[in-house]
Formats: C-alpha cells, structure tokens, sequence
C-alpha cells in the first residue's frame, strides 16, 4: 500500500487492544487501508490518531468505519463482502501536506492523473498511474522547481517519500551543448526500419484535436508554433533519398506562418475537426521538410473553437503530443500576454538517442541477449505472406465503471501494470477466437527508457519500441475468466509474468534485429508476430461538445500512407481518456482487409470486451488479488509457494480479527 509493504494484522492488533473495540479487521478499498470496527458507537478518528502514534504513516487507515458488528459467513469468519465501501469524503481521507513541496506534488499527481484531489500518501499505481503518466509527473514538478526523474517516481510513488527527496530550485539546468546536437543527420531508428521504405510516405501520420480560445489570434498562434519549432527540433526534420535518410535543420528553418491555416468554424466542429485533420495531413511533405500542419477552425469571439494539429509519424509518438500540447498552450499564453514565448528546453536530443541506439545494439550486454529472443520467437520457419491489403479501423469503448476497475483496482490488486492488465485481456480474447492456446504479440512500448543522467520527458520524436511476447493460457478456464471467477486472476498472473520473462526492457530485440548487421538476419529468419498490441497511457479530455480552451478533444488520430508497409495483420491500440463523467477506455483495432472480414474482427473484439469485463469483475472481488514471482526479485519462488504464503497471511489474519 503506497509503495510500502503492509501487514492487516499489525494494525488490526493494535485496534483489537483499545477496550473499546470488540471486533477489527482491515482491508484495502480502491487502493487504500480501511479498518472496519464494532461497535459503532466508538470514535473513529480517535482510532485513526491512535494508530498513527504508533505505526509510520503508510500504515494509518485512511478512514476506519464504525459497525454495530462486523458480519459473518456462516462458518463464524468475516465476511469482508459484505462490509460497506467507507466515505473517503471525509477528514479521515489522508493527511493534507504538511509543507509546500508535499503541495506541488500533491497539484502535480492530481493534475496528471486527473483527480480532484490527491493526498500526501497516496501511491502513483494505486491512483492509475503508468510509465508514461511518471515521465509527465517528472516534467510538470520540474516547471515547478522540483528535481525528479521517471525512476524516483516509480520506486518512492508517494508526493510524501517523493518530498524527502527534492528540493525547490534543485532542477539541474540542460548543457547548452546538448540541445545544439539535436541538428543534423539522425540515425534511423528500429521503429522507422520496421516499416520499410514507406515509412517517409507523406499520409504516415498522427493528430490531436484541442479547444481553440475565443480570443486567438493568427499573431498568437504564429509565435506559438515559433516558439514550439524552436525547441524542438524533430519537427524541423526532412527526409532524403527516398527515405533513406532523415536530417534535422537548424532553428528558424521552418516558418510556422506557412503551417496555419485559419478556417471559419460552423456548428458541427467534431465533424469539421476531423475534415480538417484529413486535409492537414493531405498538405504534409516529408521531402520538403513540412512535418506539421495546423488548422485552426475560429469559431468567433464567443465560442471555443478547435485547433487541429497533424504532424508526421516520424517526427511524433503518443508521449511526444502531451508535450507538445503543453508547450503550445504556454506559448500561445505567453504571446497573447505580450510576452516573449520562452519554453522549458529539452534534456537529450532525439538525435543523441537515436545514435547512442546504434551504439547500443553492438555492445556485449545486447548481443547477450540473442538466445532468449530465438526462444521466445521460437524455431526458424518458412515467413508467412507479408500484411498487405487496406487498413481499416474500427473502435470500441468499455463503460466507465469497468474502466475505473482496469486502471486502478485490478493494477494495485494484482501488483501488476494498466499495460498487463489489457494484455491479459487480449490474451484471453485471442485464445477464444482462434481457439489455440498460445499467441506470438508484438508489444509496444513509448521506448523512453530510463537511463542514467538522460531525461528524455520533453523529447519530442518517435521513440516507440516494440517486442515480441509469446503468451500462453494453456489451462486457464476461458468460460471462468469470462464470469468473474478466479480463473481470471490467474489469467493476469500468467501473462503478468509472461510479459516480464523478456530480456531486459525489451529494447534489446529491435536494436538486435534492425541495426547489428551480424545478429539482424538471425531474428529475421525466425518467426514474427502477426498481432500488435500498444497501451498509448492516460490523456485528461472533455466532452468533445463542450471542450475548453486547450482542453483535448477525444483520442489522438492516426493515418497510414498506402505505400507504408504494415507491421501486422492486426493492431490493437488501448488509450484512457478522463471524462468528464469518469474514465474511458478506447480500443482501437486497425487490421488488413486481406487478412480478416468485418465479422472476424466483431468476434474478436466482443471476446476482448468480455473477457475485460471478466477480469473487472475478479478485480472486485475482496478476496482478488495477489502477487507473483516477479514481485519478488531477490527470491526463488513459483506461484503454488507464493499463493501458500498468502493463504497462511489470510488465514492468520482473519483468524486473530475474529
């Protein structure tokens, strides 16, 4: 609980000891300890205060709810179903900071994640964080003074721990040399070569949506993509040769007034919003250097327009638009305010990247890492036809309670990530529409690794990475996993661990396959995953009828260029978007006309709708849960061992509570 290793049973003795208290038990609810208690006429932040004179403050309940008893199953144990979920709206929610670092982080994981409020020891996970969303936190808390990198998120996760760790104004400034090194040739990275020589084709691209203000100007807007152009030189990229080559200009090469076009809104603005991202994409150029285009669709000095921003694939991924999105927005402000626009610079280039990449893939460390790629690949064979065909698309949405459940409970439950908990369910989707019980998934990552003195969260370039994972559910109760049942932790315990078994952080792979010439035709030769799978993270969003200014509306969008080579036959993209009335997930599955029909992929995706909500509702069982090999890293142990241990904590547990 909060990044910290907690024991019910310790508090509940403690309860247990004060005369007033007849029964005890504790329990976690959406990430959190709760103490249930009888009888009900004790006083429950008397209790709270209490334990915190006596244990650390990780293992304070963040509220303790009061009962005349505690209910019983009929063989005389609680029944921990039946406790009522606790009111955390109340003071015994969590502490509030105790000073003004505690409060910036606390603003800076609500901000992130969405949330209305976080306290001082909530954890990162708990609260539906990820990779992706620690690089934002790192880069918000550092606009505000605060020195953190992805890492310390991820191993302190609390703003609590987090605050013993910083110091305002300790932000380490970037090397002016560093952020010159970001012109010139770049290095074609894996990602790029995966696709081929398509991948420079002009309609290879990516675009977000965002509420225009009322009062923008084209004067304003200009100098925002000035500013933003400036700083951030992937997208002052061209490509060469055919494609061959990608080089990177010097600042002030790309003019941003020749990238706007201003159009008068009508009514409709999601429809002329989508028309418009089409057409901007229609105007990129690779080949002349023009890698963004941007439609601004006034909708008057009374209305929130739209702003329409595309730009091409290699130049952008997923993390690079929560960047660029927030350094548009600061720009834009600054400009109106009559300010000159001056943005945070970036740490490493994507140019230094890519070329540490190439160096990467020769090293002893890498090249290490062949054999358990082979395994996992499996036995050479003769290559399969290659995707090709139309791409079509088609997307699905999981209801807000079921999502909550996926990206906040299920993860602290199972000590497991968003990212695993999709994976499992694509998993199970797979097995019931193939009917075979193992399958060979390309997993991508946003391939901004964690690397010692390089921050990469203001980066802007196309850092995807991607592996293989051969999943297997051999054994695992597919009609159990669909009802809720227990089958469905085991599900996500299996490919939890499934996931992890790969070399390292899964770089390795692309890096062995595409750029070492020694070991490339090795993995070539092997068989490749036909299915991709990508988590693109959490994005806040309104309701794309009433989007604020610089609010973003609805996912990020996404075109192919006919000459660009499909990676598989079949994609499925996950994203989590923060509505206004909760939580969203949307699965988007791109796959070849030549591989599947429409009705192929409706079975799939309602197997892979089920099976999700099968997994929720396991999640939400109180006794769900639980961890597995990988959690304990110094240790040898199998799952039978580790759910032994955890079956004698419980049994200990609710034995003394009674």
């Amino acid at each position: 609980i909060r990044g910290f290793r907690v024991e019910p049973r310790e508090i509940e003795f403690a309860l247990s000891s004060r005369p007033e208290v007849t029964q005890a038990t504790v329990t976690v609810h959406d990430g959190r300890l709760v103490a249930y208690v009888a009888p009900d006429d004790v006083d429950p932040e008397a209790l709270r205060e209490g334990i915190a004179a006596r244990m650390p403050a990780y293992m304070v309940p963040a509220a303790v709810v009061a009962l005349a008893a505690l209910p019983l199953t009929p063989h005389g144990k609680i029944d921990r179903k039946a406790l009522p979920a606790p009111d955390f709206s109340s003071k015994t929610a969590g502490r509030e900071p105790a000073n003004e670092v505690e409060r910036i982080l606390c603003d800076v994981f609500a901000e992130v994640l969405g949330l209305a409020r976080v306290g001082v020891e909530d954890g990162f996970f708990e609260l539906g964080g990820d990779s992706i969303s620690s690089m934002q936190v790192a880069s918000r808390a550092r606009r505000d003074g605060l020195s953190l990198t992805p890492r310390q998120i991820f191993d302190h996760r609390t703003p609590e721990r987090l605050a013993q760790l910083v110091a305002e104004t300790a932000v380490p400034q970037p090397d002016p040399a560093a952020i010159e090194d970001g012109v010139g040739e770049v290095v074609l990275t894996p990602v790029m070569r995966m696709f081929g020589e398509g991948v420079a084709g002009a309609g290879f691209a990516q675009w977000v949506v965002t509420g225009a203000p009322a009062d923008l100007t084209e004067e304003t807007l200009a100098a925002g993509f000035t500013a933003v152009l400036d700083t951030h030189d992937m997208l002052r990229a061209r490509v060469a040769d055919g494609g061959a080559r990608l080089v990177v200009g010097e600042r002030g090469s790309v003019a941003a007034a020749g990238m706007i076009t201003r159009v008068e809104a009508g009514a409709a603005l999601a429809e002329a919003a989508e028309s418009a991202a089409r057409e901007a994409v229609g105007r990129l150029d690779p080949a002349a250097g023009v890698m963004v285009q941007a439609v601004w669709l006034d909708a008057g000095p009374d209305r929130v327009g739209r702003l329409v921003v595309a730009a091409h694939h290699l130049v952008v991924d997923g993390v690079s638009w929560r960047v660029l999105t927030a350094d548009l927005r600061a720009a834009c402000e600054a400009a109106a305010a009559g300010r000159r626009p001056e943005l945070e610079p970036v740490g490493v280039s994507f140019r230094r990247w890519a070329a540490l990449l190439e160096e990467w893939a020769v090293s002893a460390e890498r090249v290490a890492e062949l054999p358990a790629w082979k395994a996992i690949l499996g036995p050479p064979s003769e290559p399969g036809p290659a995707p090709s065909g139309a791409v079509r698309s088609r997307s699905w949405t999981v209801p807000s309670a079921e999502t909550s459940v996926l990206v906040s409970r299920a993860p602290a439950v199972f000590h497991c990530g968003v990212h695993e908990v999709l994976l499992a369910g694509l998993a199970g989707a797979v097995a019931r529409w193939r009917g075979e019980d193992t399958v060979l998934v390309d997993v991508e990552s946003h391939g901004r690794h964690p690397v010692e003195g390089m921050d990469l969260s203001r980066t802007v370039g196309w850092f995807t990475s991607t592996y293989p994972v051969r999943l297997d559910v051999a054994g695992i109760d597919l009609a159990d996993v669909l009802a809720g049942g227990a089958a469905a932790g085991g599900l996500l315990k299996a490919v939890k661990e499934q996931s992890r078994a790969v070399p390292g952080d899964g770089l390795g792979h692309g890096l062995l396959r595409h750029l070492n010439g020694e070991t490339g035709p090795v993995l070539a030769a092997l068989p490749s995953a036909r299915i991709g799978f990508n988590y693109l993270g959490r994005f806040v969003a309104g309701d794309a009828s009433e989007v604020r200014a610089w609010q973003l509306a609805g996912e990020i969008g996404g075109s192919m260029d006919p000459a660009t080579r499909l990676p598989h036959d079949l994609d499925v993209n996950a994203i989590v978007q923060d509505l206004p009335d909760g939580p969203e997930l949307t699965l988007m599955v791109e796959w070849s006309d030549e591989a599947f029909d429409d009705a192929g992929i409706e079975r799939l995706a309602r197997a892979l709708l089920d099976t999700l909500s099968g997994l929720a509702r396991q999640a939400e069982d109180p006794t769900a849960g639980g961890h597995t090999a990988s959690d304990f890293g110094l240790l040898e142990l199998d799952q039978d061992e580790i759910e032994g241990f955890e079956a004698i904590a419980a049994e200990l547990s609710e034995g003394r509570a009674s």
